[in-house]
């Protein structure tokens, strides 16, 4: 029968239902490549820092293998020189000039210049003078890289390589001495050493060591200097390394020429 009611209301058509999609309980491929990216980054930080920690010791020991064969290749040229000047001249150049009243002018260090292949920079002295006159104070602020030790951190134009100066050493003051009179045997006694930074002077200075300092090098090295020891040029033009522990017996011994002292061992 059909349904003749003019106040029912016709039905409409319902939409299908449609249920939504059930959420993954897991993260998304993305998030879990985030995650493993930032954690290999994280892994490779840490490792990494260890890496350099382990490294680090073996960069600055190599570093300071190097600047202590560049201070060992300095006094070798030091040397080459002092032996070319005694070729010149017949002797090895005084420890230091005086003018008439005996004042000290001018270093060794100065009169070697042209065997140092720094002939330009020696005409510019003016050896009539002192070292720190005003006629000579631009020399004397020039840098000479072969007297600068690289593991130094003081001004350049300072030098630590000093002579020993000694009655009876080779650099005994004003007189210059003759390898004949070194009858110790030229590889046994001492020309030129490493001080320690506090004795450090200009390059152009009359001033070097005595004894004491010699004895005592080794005991600071606020400034640099090398570990365990020192290098030491000797009269054959042989460079070694002293150690800051050798006898104090074989260091005196080192530095007379004419002691006839035994120093073979010791160092």
């Amino acid at each position: 029968m059909s349904n003749d009611n003019p106040y029912s209301q016709p039905q409409q058509p319902q939409p299908p239902f449609h249920q939504p999609p059930a959420k993954s309980g897991g993260m998304s491929t993305a998030a879990i490549v985030g995650i493993v990216l930032a954690v290999a980054f994280v892994v490779m930080l840490f490792c990494g820092g260890i890496l350099v920690a382990l490294l680090l010791p073996a960069v600055q020991s190599a570093r300071e293998a190097a600047r202590r064969m560049s201070c060992s290749n300095n006094m070798k040229q030091i040397g080459l020189a002092l032996h070319n000047y005694h070729a010149a001249y017949n002797t090895l150049p005084p420890a230091y000039t005086v003018d008439a009243n005996g004042r000290r002018l001018h270093s060794w260090r100065a009169l070697i210049l042209p065997f140092m292949e720094h002939q330009a920079l020696y005409e510019q002295i003016d050896f009539s003078k002192p070292w720190d006159a005003p006629e000579n104070l631009a020399v004397s602020q020039t840098v000479v890289y072969s007297y600068s030790c690289p593991s130094t951190t003081f001004d350049p134009t300072m030098t630590n390589y000093l002579a020993v100066v000694h009655p009876q050493g080779i650099m005994s003051g004003s007189t210059p001495t003759t390898f004949r009179q070194v009858t110790d045997g030229l590889a046994n006694t001492v020309l030129v050493f490493e001080a320690d930074s506090g004795n450090a002077v200009n390059w152009m200075s009359p001033d070097d060591s005595d004894l004491q300092a010699f004895l005592a090098a080794g005991s600071a090295r606020d400034q640099g200097g090398h570990l365990g020891g020192s290098n030491v040029l000797m009269a054959d033009g042989a460079v070694k390394f002293v150690s800051d522990s050798a006898d104090q017996t074989v260091r005196t011994a080192l530095v007379t020429k004419d002691g006839n002292e035994q120093v073979s061992s010791g160092l």
